[in-house]
């Protein structure tokens, strides 16, 4: 066997057959989801082990992603083009891992750390699969603890990585390990973490053999390859729903001295296809929104999959009758050496309001208004000294869901590309010198209308040791839009109370502060935006 097993298969007409073919996909499905569960409970931060900042998905030989767990949509609609990068860098043996984070070279930000793996079947002499994981590691280096603070440059976001086989045929490469390390802070949980994705990965090695071992290697890499199909058919279906046409839609993110930073789309259904262009939007920025072309390719995947049947493949089908245009050196295919921080926490979220507004225009009955658009990034740290060790903390908060012609916005929850739990207070403040004060909604925040939009939250800390904390967030001066009439959400907002001060004082959406000790930091964040007047 040569592990080029995925050819396009035509389903069989056979009810019989079409029950076996959704018997394996929900059997590659509970890899990764099994995966991500072997991840949780060997990692030790808590952005890992408590807020499942994790995500975990199977592809076949040429490195098309055949099936992902339900995890976060950021990671996976960018992975297919970690794999390619490690795919290209190595000829991989059994046992290996390749790890990267080059956001030129496959990655997003630096902080999300990818392990692909190769799976070999019997006879195999190239793979027939890839595993791969996707972790946001809770510090990776750089000027900020957290790795997601303001800098000027890629450089100093963190230790940037292009694809580095760090195991190699079942042992892992210590002088790779202790160089990277030595460039981050808390190594000790960095390595755990690490292995912790070694381990997720070498689950997801087991079962795919073991499934070869009973159902035989053709059959499952046959039916990998039909499950694309399956999905691709799917897709251009929805897309032949489309009248041939145009569409655009622009935003905003928050530039400096009052200034924005449009996103720009233009949406058209030509001979079949659908063309997301995003050719108009701004040049990359000196700040880290920006992004490389693997995000918008990750927001365009989780917008189309929303409309998809309930129940199909998530998989490379997706996105085969779909053209992707960018601009090389712009905010959505950024150059080395901009920094990218933000873009994918921050402008991915941008680009789903983005892509939702031009596809209202197509189907005002399904589109929601616009969610929260930020995820609210919270990061403090500190070194050893004599209160007590080093510690790293990363964290996003939730915010209110857009409304739509279903009903009203949920309160208080991570939206569109993002899908993490909350640390619990419990074990916040088990780990880490920080006490909660507040935890709760934030009463009145979503937009009015027909159907309200959901609530924000309301989140304050006290620091009970000096931390070195960043704050990077959107949608502070105008809250997520309405739909069909629909209010807007209010905007989010950060406060800071130093030690001894008396009231709080308004802070920037995207700042680094040193605070001594028995300050406090309360964010609030936006609400959704209403549907209908």
């Amino acid at each position: 066997m040569n592990g080029k097993r995925s050819p396009k298969t035509k389903e069989s007409g056979s009810s019989t057959d079409r029950l076996r073919l959704e018997v394996f996909h929900h059997l590659f499905a509970a890899v990764g989801e099994e995966m991500g569960v072997a991840l949780m409970r060997s990692a030790f931060s808590p952005n890992i082990k408590e807020r499942l900042d994790f995500s975990c998905a199977l592809f076949d030989s040429e490195g098309r992603m055949i099936a992902q767990a339900a995890h976060l949509p950021v990671h996976l609609g960018a992975a297919p083009m970690s794999v390619a990068a490690a795919r290209a860098a190595y000829d991989m043996s059994p046992g290996d891992c390749v790890l990267l984070n080059d956001p030129y070279a496959g990655g997003t930000h630096l902080p999300d750390l990818t392990l692909i793996s190769p799976v070999f079947l019997p006879e195999d002499t190239q793979p027939s699969f890839y595993v791969a994981n996707r972790a946001h590691h809770a510090d990776v280096g750089g000027y900020r603890p957290g790795s997601m603070g303001p800098a000027p440059d890629v450089h100093g976001e963190g230790l940037r990585i292009p694809a580095t086989r760090l195991v190699k045929e079942g042992e892992m490469d210590g002088e790779i390990l202790r160089l990277l390390l030595a460039n981050m802070r808390v190594p000790k949980e960095r390595e755990a973490d690490l292995c912790a994705q070694w381990a997720a990965n070498r689950i997801g090695v087991l079962r795919l053999q073991q499934m070869a071992a009973e159902y035989g290697a053709p059959e499952i890499c046959s039916r990998a390859g039909q499950l694309m199909d399956w999905t691709e058919r799917l897709s251009k279906e929805l897309i032949a729903s489309v009248p041939t046409g145009s569409w655009t839609f622009r935003d905003e993110l928050e530039g400096v001295n009052g200034q924005s930073i449009e996103v720009h789309l233009k949406l058209e259904k030509r001979r079949g296809r659908l063309i997301f262009d995003f050719t108009a939007s701004a040049d990359q920025d000196a700040r880290g929104i920006n992004t490389p072309r693997a995000v918008p390719r990750a927001a365009v995947f989780y917008c189309l999959q929303q409309l998809l049947p309930a129940g199909t493949p998530a998989n490379d089908g997706i996105l085969r009758s779909v053209d992707l245009r960018t601009r090389a050196g712009s905010l959505l295919d950024a150059r080395y050496p901009a920094p990218v921080a933000a873009g994918n926490v921050e402008t991915s979220q941008r680009l789903v309001d983005v892509i939702h507004g031009a596809l209202a225009q197509v189907w005002p009955e399904r589109i929601p208004a616009a969610s929260a658009g930020t995820m609210s990034n919270l990061t403090f740290g500190a070194g050893d000294s004599r209160e007590g060790p080093a510690f790293a903390y990363y964290e996003t908060i939730g915010g209110g869901a857009g409304a739509g012609p279903a009903g009203p916005g949920a309160h208080g929850l991570q939206t569109h590309m993002t899908n993490t739990r909350n640390t619990p207070v419990e074990a916040m403040e088990a780990q880490l010198p920080v006490r909660v004060l507040s935890y709760s909604m934030r009463r009145g925040s979503g937009g009015l209308g027909a159907a309200a939009g959901g609530d924000g939250i309301v989140r304050r800390l006290r620091f009970l040791r000096p931390v070195s904390l960043s704050f990077v967030a959107e949608r502070s001066r105008k809250g997520p839009w309405g739909l069909a009439g629909g209010g807007a959400g209010s905007p989010g907002r950060a406060l800071c109370r130093l030690a001894g001060a008396q009231r709080d004082k308004p802070v920037s959406s995207q700042v680094s502060l040193e605070l001594p000790a028995e300050s406090e930091f309360e964010v609030q964040t936006p609400g959704g935006g209403a549907f209908g007047d």
